[in-house]
């Protein structure tokens, strides 16, 4: 008999990842069976070592494939799963022990065929990864966007904590070429087809985000590059809120010329939000080390998204450049 859920672990260079994601699957409070696909994406060193540990404890299997991203490597676990639902995660995140509870109790009260949970920051996590997630998640940063109680009902699952029924995929053909933003490009074309999404709240990953500053810079400008091209993909789904890290951007420019000039209000504008960034994340993490580290995490993802976004609107809404050509750094080739 096919289990319920079926776990979709693309895994890229991470064995340590892999064996901190299947430990925290032990503790998982569940009483029916699941399985686990590790879907290994052409790495240079091996996962299969440490699934082997857990193939005694875990219904899980193993697949090395050649290198072609995210996106294609979650379709092809998808393809040798089995479960009517498969759950989608990024190998960087560990899973609270009533995951899989909350997933199932929603689901037998509101039918989804896609959708995905909240990110949050573990006890463990380092300083630097506290301070990243909350710039990520914070309502004083995006809004609280990525897992907000208004958003049940009109949600663009993301791929680090996502779930997609096996009608869905088979519908929808899975992920794109593009990364980042295959999970919201999904979301949209599924959201088309008529399908539906929602965010379920309490379904909460721990994500933890092994990542340095020039790292978190080069993500979040990604993220701005591809928000163009999904807009101009997916017609009506601009948001005005796109705009806010590149004007938040250029507004800080502003203050800083400004200054030469007397004008410091504006400036003492952003220090007042910084002082309400550093606050409210101190109070958060319970460090105030973590309270200045955000913003800088937050400066670091406003410049860098709205950097990604300007460049992109550029060439791609005005210059009419081909995404592929002009970026071909975020489009992976299916092998």
């Amino acid at each position: 008999m096919a289990p319920d859920y079926s776990f979709v672990i693309p895994v890229y260079n991470r064995p340590d990842e892999v064996r901190e994601l299947l430990e925290s699957m032990l503790k998982l409070q569940f009483s029916r069976d699941f399985e686990i696909v590790i879907v290994e994406d052409g790495s240079n060193i091996s996962s299969q070592k440490i699934v082997e540990d857990f193939q005694d404890k875990l219904s899980i299997s193993y697949y090395f494939k050649p290198n072609s991203g995210p996106g294609d490597s979650r379709n092809f676990g998808m393809k040798k799963a089995k479960g009517n639902y498969f759950l989608i995660l990024d190998s960087d995140v560990l899973l609270p022990q009533n995951y899989l509870q909350e997933i199932d109790s929603f689901l037998k009260k509101n039918y989804c065929d896609c959708f995905g949970g909240p990110d949050a920051s573990h006890p463990s996590f380092s300083k630097t990864q506290k301070a990243i997630d909350y710039a990520m998640t914070s309502f004083f940063t995006t809004g609280g966007i990525r897992g907000k109680k208004s958003s049940v009902n009109n949600f663009q699952p993301r791929s680090f904590n996502m779930g997609i029924s096996q009608k869905a995929f088979k519908a929808s053909g899975g992920f794109g070429q593009i990364h980042p933003g295959e999970d919201p490009d999904l979301s949209l074309r599924l959201k088309k087809m008529g399908f539906k999404l929602c965010l379920i709240p309490k379904a909460v990953v721990f994500h933890k985000r092994r990542i340095d500053w020039s790292k978190f810079y080069t993500q979040v400008k990604k993220f701005g590059l591809v928000r163009p091209i999904l807009n101009q993909w997916h017609k009506g789904s601009a948001r005005i809120t796109y705009w806010f890290p590149a004007v938040f951007a250029f507004g800080l420019l502003f203050a800083i010329l400004i200054l030469k000039f007397g004008f410091w209000w504006l400036f003492l504008l952003y220090v007042l939000y910084f002082v309400l960034i550093a606050t409210h994340a101190a109070i958060k993490n319970g460090s105030l080390e973590i309270g200045f580290l955000a913003v800088y995490a937050t400066l670091v993802q406003f410049l860098g998204y709205g950097y990604g976004f300007i460049t992109s609107v550029w060439y791609i809404q005005i210059l009419k450049k081909d995404p592929q050509l002009k970026f071909p750094n975020l489009f992976f080739k299916n092998v």
